[in-house]
C-alpha cells in the first residue's frame, strides 16, 4: 500500500467516523488487499485442512470491526485491530474445533517466523494465545507490539506509532517479548 493509499484510508475512517456513511462504502476497497494480506499471513500457518478461507477471514473480521464502537485514529490503527480481530476469529474458531467431539486437535500455527521454536516444530494457537493473554498481565504494550508486528504484519514504523514509542523501543520490546515467549511455550504442557 502507497502512502497515498494510507492517507486515503485514514481519510476514509475519519469521514466514516465523523458520520459520513458513503466513506464507509468506500472503506472496504480502499483496505481489502491490506486485510486479505494479513488474513493470508495468519492462515499461512494453519494447517492444510483449515476450513476458514482468506476471503472469509477478512469478511468475518470487516464486519466485526464495522460494528465495533471503536473510534479509529488512522488506517495503523485500523489494520493493528483488524489483526487482534483476526487472532479472536482464529482463537474462536480453535476452541470450537476442541470442543468438537469429532474434532480432531487444535489449529496449528508456526512460529518460526517469530524465532520462538525450532523452525519445524508447531504451536497451538490457543497456547500462544494464552501466552500472550499472561503477557498483557504485567506488560500489556509488549503483548501489544508482538501482536501488531507478528501478526498484524505491521512494520517496525507502524507499529511504533499504533502503540505511540519509537521504532528502537519496538525492536528492544519484540526482542525481549520473544525470549520470554519462548520460554512460556516451552513450559506449556502439550494437551
Amino acid at each position: 500500500m502507497t502512502s497515498r493509499d494510507r492517507r486515503t484510508a485514514t481519510m476514509l475512517l475519519l469521514a466514516w467516523r465523523g458520520g459520513d456513511r458513503a466513506a464507509l462504502d468506500q472503506l472496504l476497497p480502499a483496505v481489502y488487499e491490506e486485510l486479505a494480506a494479513l488474513a493470508h499471513r495468519a492462515l499461512r500457518a494453519e494447517r492444510p485442512d483449515h476450513t476458514l478461507q482468506t476471503r472469509a477471514l477478512v469478511h468475518e473480521a470487516y464486519l466485526r470491526l464495522v460494528d465495533a464502537d471503536i473510534s479509529f485514529q488512522d488506517r495503523a490503527h485500523f489494520m493493528a485491530v483488524a489483526a487482534r480481530t483476526m487472532r479472536r476469529i482464529l482463537v474462536d474458531h480453535a476452541r470450537a474445533r476442541r470442543r468438537d467431539k469429532r474434532g480432531g486437535n487444535a489449529i496449528r500455527i508456526g512460529l518460526d517466523k517469530m524465532d520462538l521454536p525450532a523452525p519445524d516444530q508447531r504451536l497451538d494457537i490457543l497456547d500462544l494465545h494464552e501466552a500472550l493473554e499472561r503477557l498483557a498481565t504485567f506488560d500489556s504494550r509488549k503483548s501489544a507490539i508482538v501482536e501488531l508486528h507478528f501478526f498484524g504484519g505491521l512494520s517496525y514504523d507502524e507499529t511504533a506509532e499504533a502503540v505511540g514509542v519509537s521504532p528502537a523501543t519496538v525492536d528492544r520490546e519484540l526482542r525481549m517479548a520473544k525470549a520470554w515467549l519462548r520460554v512460556e511455550l516451552d513450559n506449556t504442557p502439550a494437551t
